[in-house]
C-alpha cells in the first residue's frame, strides 16, 4: 500500500504548456482524498514549487533546488537543508565567468541573476501573471561575484544554461574536479550545482523519515537524471514515457508522456 507520491514538476507533472492537466489534478485530489501523502520534488526554487502545491491542495513539504532545501507548506519552516560553502560557490562563479556562461543562483526564498535572460527571463514574466504574495523574488545584481562574498544567505543552487552541449560539457568536467559539489541535470541545456550529497532521493529519504513512511510505501515519478536518486529510493520509480532513455532504465516502471496524463495513468494503475 503506497502512502507518499512524490512528483518531479517539469517534464512530468507539469506539461507542455506548463500547467498540470485536469487528469493529474483530479489524480492528485483521489490521493488526498484517499489520506494518501503528495509531495512535489523539483530542482525549482522553493516559491515556484509553492505556487503549483497551493494550486494542487498539497499539504506534505515541498522539495525544492534539487534536495537541497525541503520545507513545510503550512508555515515554511525548514525541515531539512543543504547549502554551498561559500567558498565552493565563488569557485563556481569563476568557472562560469571563464566560460562566459549564462548562470543564476538560488538562496531559500530568492533567485539571483546578473541578467534577464532563460530561465529568469521566464520567471519574470511568469511574475506578472501571480498574485504578490506568490511572486517569486527575482533581484538583478551587477556583481554575483562580490555579492556572494559579502552576503550571509545560504545559496542552495547555481544553474548554468547554454545551447551549447560542447561548452557545456566542458564546464561540468571542470567542475567535477572540484570534488565539494553535487552536479546534475534536469534539461538537456542545463547544469544544477548543490553541495556535496544533495540529491532528491536524499531529500526523500528525509522527507519519508519526518512522516514515519517506509521507503516500500513511496512511488515517485521524473524523467530527467536529477530524478534518478529519487527513482531508485522509491519502493516504485515510474519514468515518463517523454524521459531521457538513460532515465527510464533507471526506472521500475514507464509510463505515458507528461501531455498524456502519464503520472495520472499509472496513479490509476497502481494506487488509485
Amino acid at each position: 500500500m503506497y502512502k507518499l507520491v512524490v512528483s518531479d514538476m517539469d517534464g512530468t507533472l507539469l506539461n507542455s504548456e506548463n500547467e498540470v492537466s485536469e487528469g493529474n489534478k483530479r489524480a492528485f485530489k483521489d490521493l488526498l482524498d484517499n489520506d494518501i501523502h503528495v509531495a512535489i520534488a523539483t530542482g525549482r526554487i522553493y516559491t515556484s514549487a509553492r505556487v503549483y502545491a497551493k494550486h494542487l491542495g498539497i499539504v506534505t513539504p515541498v522539495i525544492a533546488c534539487n534536495g537541497a532545501i525541503v520545507r513545510n507548506l503550512k508555515n515554511d519552516e525548514i525541515i531539512y537543508e543543504s547549502h554551498i560553502d561559500k567558498e565552493d560557490c565563488l569557485k563556481v562563479l569563476e568557472v562560469a565567468k571563464k566560460y562566459d556562461v549564462y548562470f543564476h543562483f538560488y538562496t531559500a526564498n530568492t533567485f539571483y541573476t546578473e541578467r534577464l535572460a532563460h530561465s529568469s527571463l521566464k520567471y519574470s514574466e511568469w511574475n506578472k501573471t501571480l498574485k504578490e504574495e506568490d511572486r517569486i523574488d527575482i533581484r538583478i545584481i551587477d556583481n554575483a561575484y562580490k555579492h556572494i562574498e559579502r552576503s550571509k544567505e545560504n545559496i542552495y543552487k547555481i544553474q548554468m544554461i547554454s545551447d551549447d552541449q560542447a561548452l557545456l560539457s566542458n564546464v561540468r568536467k571542470e567542475l567535477e574536479a572540484l570534488g565539494t559539489i553535487e552536479i546534475c541535470k534536469s534539461w538537456h541545456n542545463n547544469i544544477e550545482i548543490m553541495n556535496k550529497g544533495v540529491s532528491k532521493g536524499n531529500a526523500l529519504h528525509q522527507l519519508a523519515q519526518s512522516l514515519g513512511i517506509k521507503r516500500e510505501e513511496i512511488i515517485s515519478f521524473g524523467d530527467n537524471e536529477n530524478d534518478i536518486s529519487m527513482l531508485t529510493y522509491a519502493g516504485l520509480g515510474v519514468a515518463m514515457g517523454n524521459a531521457e532513455e538513460f532515465v527510464k532504465s533507471s526506472a521500475d516502471y514507464v509510463t505515458d508522456t507528461n501531455d498524456k496524463d502519464g503520472v495520472a495513468k499509472a496513479l490509476r494503475k497502481f494506487v488509485l
